[in-house]
């Protein structure tokens, strides 16, 4: 069983594991009201794997994300008024109105905008990895990806590559059980497809329950110190479940109702985490309440700063671009 850390770290993961969920609840009321433009591609559910992974890492670590990157920005330390402004396009948001819901991230925070194509920052990690290793830097690159992924060319060919140099990169398959609405089932005959297949580059890889917070730390840690190491990359298969479909328009009738149950009710990690911390007397149900009003309150604020903040100009649609 995990090991729960010190008082200030468990509240502080289950501060943003709760932010995070509130964040992706409201947003999804503000799309269904038709309050806020484009869709959505929404990771609740998936907290644990987000907040596990990105906890301990520094500011110089650079974690590359999928379409369903909110979670993982959020954790990455970038604010709730920068992620809820880009996703009403304004230029206040994270990248300045331009890249919406599947496209966030601030390169300041070590996250570049998320890349929407299956599979497709797999070898950019390498490549971000490999520029560390050439400029002596003890950094890791993190590549987040769905179970689809690992049916990728980019799949076998970035992971390869990495451990053929042996890079700081940590790879992490957050498997939902579908990818988008096909049953991981239905396109391989491995039981786990990332951590399987990691035998194959001469890597290690790990099976880990993705809806424990503390069990992905600890195996990241682990991961974290072979990269730092030069020891090189680790795949990190993260079984968890998405709360909501696929996309907005998703209304998950492909998924068995008693699967359903099981994940988002019996294992639900923010309330499975909460009731832990409760257990081992390391906060009290009122420290606990007082954390949910502050995030509550902080979410408020930034949609209001949002609805208020100002729309990109015509002329900025022609800067930020390779050339003038």
């Amino acid at each position: 069983m995990s090991v729960m850390p010190n008082k200030e770290k468990a509240l502080g993961m289950y501060r943003k594991m709760y932010e995070i969920r509130q964040y992706e609840e409201t947003v999804k009321y503000l799309f269904f009201e038709g309050i806020m433009p484009g869709t959505i591609h929404q990771s609740a559910g998936e907290e644990a794997s987000a907040v596990g992974i990105i906890y301990d890492l520094r500011r110089e670590d650079v974690v590359y994300s999928t379409h369903r990157p909110a979670g993982h920005d959020l954790a990455k330390g970038i604010s709730l008024r920068s992620m809820m402004c880009e996703m009403f396009g304004k230029a206040d948001g994270c990248c300045k109105g331009k890249g919406g819901a599947m496209h966030t991230g601030d390169f300041s925070m070590g996250v570049p905008p998320a890349n929407a194509i299956v599979g497709g920052n797999i070898p950019i990690a390498a490549g971000t990895a490999l520029a560390f290793k050439m400029q002596k830097k003890d950094n890791v690159a993190v590549s987040f990806m769905g179970d689809g992924a690992t049916n990728e060319g980019a799949f076998h060919e970035g992971i390869n590559f990495a451990a053929t140099w042996k890079l700081p990169v940590v790879y992490v398959c957050e498997n939902n059980l579908y990818s988008a609405t096909t049953s991981i089932r239905l396109t391989t005959l491995l039981e786990n497809p990332a951590a399987d297949r990691a035998s194959a580059y001469g890597i290690p890889g790990y099976v880990v329950d993705g809806n424990d917070v503390l069990a992905v730390n600890e195996a990241m840690a682990k991961a974290v110190e072979r990269a730092r190491a030069g020891e090189g990359p680790t795949i990190l298969e993260l079984k968890t479940y998405r709360k909501y479909g696929h996309s907005r328009n998703d209304a998950c009738g492909y998924r068995p109702k008693d699967e359903e149950k099981h994940w988002l009710e019996d294992r639900d990690p923010i309330k499975t985490f909460r009731a832990r911390i409760l257990e081992e007397g390391v906060a009290t149900e009122e420290e606990l309440v007082a954390i949910e009003e502050e995030v509550d309150i902080a979410i408020d604020d930034s949609v209001e700063f949002a609805k208020n903040s100002p729309f990109p100009t015509l002329e900025s649609a022609l800067e930020d671009v390779y050339a003038d």
